[in-house]
């Protein structure tokens, strides 16, 4: 299984970490830390060197509750960024919006996969990602960013994602998007109680049988607190298990804002995997 965009290839057949760049003023854990493109960059290259292999631009914050960004002050937060990693690194650069324009802005700027919480379910996102010809991942949410986390329910979360996903797979595929160009996220914490997340990640196995590359994103994720009583900045041991539980079980892309750990934490999984030992 592999991903590809023009002469970029990006194999999978072990998990990818995808390391988080915010470049907004009020993201949950690193709102405002990235804001200036010198020190996005330095951020981007020490991301890169502890073993990230994409880097997911986002320039409107999702959290629960978080204001809606004008499309005007999105891209110029994002664009800036993506021009400039893409003419200094060579790795893989994702654009985390919903946004029609951002997303065909973003990957003439250079972005090789386009990331959306809300599926490519806003005006004109469909026909603007299969235009731009990229990778493309589908992430489930029940409601807005900003009702989300307001009483979700659901009569069974594993049955209601899946469905989704089959929903949305197959109108990309009926609108032109390839369908091994696209990804899953069950979406934690985006319209989820801690029961439901939890009970995605015991049953993230459950989403192999679309045979499609499969991103979790459970970083420093508000789950967490409400099982631990974690501030954003306390979540890390938690968050890298989140992370190992979910590759065991096939995910493929780990996005995370600590990527020395998670990548530490994915050799030690791999090594595991890849020993051998005659048992008598």
């Amino acid at each position: 299984m592999q991903l590809y965009h023009k002469n970029k290839i990006l194999k999978l057949d072990r998990p990818q970490v995808m390391g988080i760049l915010n470049v907004t003023p009020d993201s949950f854990s690193d709102g405002g830390s990235f804001t200036q493109l010198d020190v996005a960059l330095k951020q981007v290259d020490q991301m890169l060197g502890h073993g990230a292999t994409i880097i997911d631009v986002g320039g409107e914050s999702t959290r629960p509750g978080a204001a809606k960004v004008e499309l005007s002050q999105e891209l110029d937060r994002v664009v800036p960024i993506i021009e400039a990693i893409a003419e200094r690194f060579d790795c893989w650069v994702s654009i985390d919006t919903s946004k029609a324009q951002v997303m065909t802005e973003a990957v003439a700027a250079g972005a090789n996969l386009i990331n959306d919480v809300r599926a490519l379910q806003l005006p004109g996102a469909l026909e603007a990602a299969a235009t731009a010809q990229v990778p493309v991942c589908l992430m489930h949410m029940q409601g807005q960013p900003q009702t989300m986390q307001q009483a979700p329910q659901y009569d069974n979360v594993l049955l209601e994602v899946t469905a989704f996903f089959e929903q949305q797979v197959d109108r990309c595929v009926n609108a032109g998007i390839k369908r091994e160009q696209i990804i899953l996220d069950p979406g934690f914490g985006f319209g989820k109680t801690m029961e439901h997340n939890f009970s995605l990640v015991k049953h993230f196995a459950h989403f192999k049988q679309f045979n499609l590359p499969l991103l979790a994103g459970l970083s420093r994720k508000s789950m967490f607190e409400h099982l631990l009583a974690r501030e954003v900045d306390e979540r890390l041991a938690a968050s890298l298990a989140g992370a190992l539980l979910c590759a065991q079980q096939g995910a493929q892309i780990i996005r995370v804002h600590d990527v020395k750990e998670t990548a530490d934490v994915l050799k030690v999984l791999e090594a595991t995997e890849q020993a051998t030992i005659k048992i008598l």
